[in-house]
C-alpha cells in the first residue's frame, strides 16, 4: 500500500460509568494501574512482566517492568490534567515511531464517574492498521470495560 491508498480508520471508543468519585476513578486508572492491568496477557513480557507504571506528568513514561529488571516502554504521557484526563502515545512491543494515541477522560456522573477512552491514529501502522485496530477494539473491551471497571467499582 502506498500512503495515499491507506484506509482512514476511525478511533476505538469505549465509555463506562464506574461507581466511585472522579478523583478515585482517575487514581485507579493511573496510580493503581498495576493492580488491575492483566500483564500475563496484555504486555510485552507476558509471563515475565512483573508490573506496569505510569509516571504522572507530561513526558512521563508508561512502561512495564519484567522479572529480570528489563523495561518495555508502552508510551509517553502527552497531556496530564488530573482528575479530568490524560493522553499518551501507545506502542507496546513496537517502536515509538509507530505509536498510536490513547486519551482518557473522566467526568462526574449521577452514578459515579463517566470514563471515556479513545484510541486513534491507526494510519501510522500502515498495512497492519485494520488488524491492529480490530485487536484493540476487543482488547479494550476486556481491559477497560471489564477489568478497570471492576477495579474502580471495588473501591467505591
Amino acid at each position: 500500500m502506498t500512503p495515499d491508498t491507506l484506509p482512514t480508520l476511525g478511533p476505538v471508543r469505549k465509555e463506562i460509568v464506574v461507581r466511585c468519585r472522579l478523583e478515585l476513578a482517575f487514581e485507579v486508572f493511573t496510580a493503581r494501574i498495576a493492580e488491575w492491568w492483566p500483564l500475563d496477557s496484555h504486555s510485552v513480557g507476558q509471563a515475565q512482566a512483573q508490573t506496569v507504571r505510569l509516571e504522572p506528568r507530561v513526558g512521563g513514561r508508561l512502561y512495564e517492568v519484567c522479572c529480570d529488571g528489563s523495561e518495555h516502554r508502552w508510551g509517553l504521557v502527552t497531556h496530564w490534567d488530573p482528575p479530568s484526563g490524560f493522553d499518551c502515545t501507545w506502542h507496546p512491543g513496537r517502536e515509538a515511531d509507530q505509536a498510536t494515541r490513547v486519551s482518557l477522560r473522566f467526568e462526574s456522573a449521577d452514578a459515579g464517574t463517566r470514563v471515556r477512552l479513545e484510541h486513534r491514529g491507526w494510519e501510522v501502522l500502515r498495512e497492519h492498521a485494520e488488524e491492529v485496530r480490530a485487536g484493540y477494539d476487543g482488547g479494550w473491551a476486556t481491559v477497560f470495560e471489564e477489568l478497570y471497571a471492576a477495579a474502580a467499582n471495588s473501591v467505591a
